[in-house]
């Protein structure tokens, strides 16, 4: 049976792949491939991100065609420990559809225990489109306890980006509205393109932000203008949301459409080569202590720092500086 086994060559993000490979097999597979069936590592491999669903661990040899519509891909070399997430739900725009969610929670699920990973770039393969928010026909497929069911699971979906240990940045090259701006306020950093259009759009459509953007959006930006955007669900271009403090850094589009993405890239790479552990504990420190008072933000930062002290980056860190060298870190 080996023999008649043959590999499988997979582009960076398909919309439709046939697997047909046993567990493995998807070792070698250099970008990861991820099914709505509930989805493991494959076991002794901690830095590999190959899935396998329920049926296939079942049977080695199965057929099934399934829509990719969220990726994951591994940089290499010096930008090992960059990891992208790929959004190529070409046809309806990277909405927010079933599919596209379950898949999105099982890469992040995957990548949240993966201490290999320092960096996470959410970008688009969708030219011009970064996310377009909700998948409406869906949507109007939905009773009103199945849009309440779904709406709440796109609320837990951006409070898992959220959570990631890493740093995120949202890399805008395109529209990001309703949800798909949402996604982009989950990360912590982003960046987008003078031309990308963003807004939280949902009173236009007779909603309210309802994954996380009414509370994400004021935290950001202040109270009077988050009300603003949302009473009037505004659209504004990177130039603007830069000015505004909605994004961290805006460029000029360039002629293959990813300034958005390279400038994420290279914040990318100023992260990298940082202590992991002590940036991981700063992401920590920063976000839960600006939920709660001042004196209960400083206890929570003595006790981050605490966990940064016993680690061999700090000495690494201190023998560097004496003798004045770079730093290697190990994240350890």
């Amino acid at each position: 049976m080996t023999t008649a086994l043959h590999r499988l060559v997979v582009p960076r993000c398909s919309l439709r792949r046939c697997l047909a490979v046993p567990r493995w097999e998807t070792q070698r597979l250099k970008h990861h491939r991820f099914n709505r069936d509930a989805m493991q590592p494959l076991p002794g491999r901690s830095r590999s991100l190959a899935v396998y669903s329920r049926a296939e661990s079942r049977s080695q040899h199965t057929e099934a065609e399934v829509s990719v519509e969220v990726d994951l891909k591994r940089l290499e070399g010096q930008d090992e420990g960059i990891a992208e997430v790929l959004m190529c739900r070409h046809r309806a725009r990277n909405a927010l559809g079933h599919a596209f969610v379950s898949q999105m929670r099982e890469l992040l699920s995957t990548l949240s225990n993966d201490s290999a990973v320092r960096v996470v770039i959410f970008r688009s393969l969708v030219p011009g489109v970064f996310c377009a928010g909700a998948d409406l026909k869906e949507r109007a497929l939905m009773n009103n306890s199945e849009s309440d069911l779904f709406v709440h699971g796109l609320r837990s979906l951006m409070t898992q980006i959220a959570l990631l240990p890493t740093p995120t940045i949202a890399a805008m090259d395109g529209v990001a509205l309703g949800g798909g701006l949402e996604l982009a306020l989950a990360c912590d950093l982003r960046t987008a393109s003078n031309s990308a259009q963003m807004g939280l759009i949902e009173t236009t459509r007779g909603l309210l932000p309802g994954a996380g953007g009414s509370q994400r959006l004021p935290r950001m930006v202040g109270v009077t203008l988050a009300k603003e955007l949302i009473f009037t669900g505004r659209r504004v271009g990177g130039h603007t949301a830069l000015k505004m403090g909605l994004v961290n850094r805006a460029v000029e589009q360039n002629q293959t459409g990813d300034a958005a993405y390279k400038e994420a890239l290279t914040l990318a790479r100023e992260i990298l080569p940082q202590a992991p552990v002590a940036v991981r504990m700063a992401k920590e420190a920063i976000n839960r202590g600006v939920e709660v008072d001042i004196g209960s933000a400083m206890a929570i930062e003595r006790m981050c720092y605490a966990r940064v002290i016993p680690t061999r980056d700090r000495q690494e860190g201190m023998a560097a500086f004496i003798e004045k060298r770079p730093p290697r870190y190990t994240g350890e």
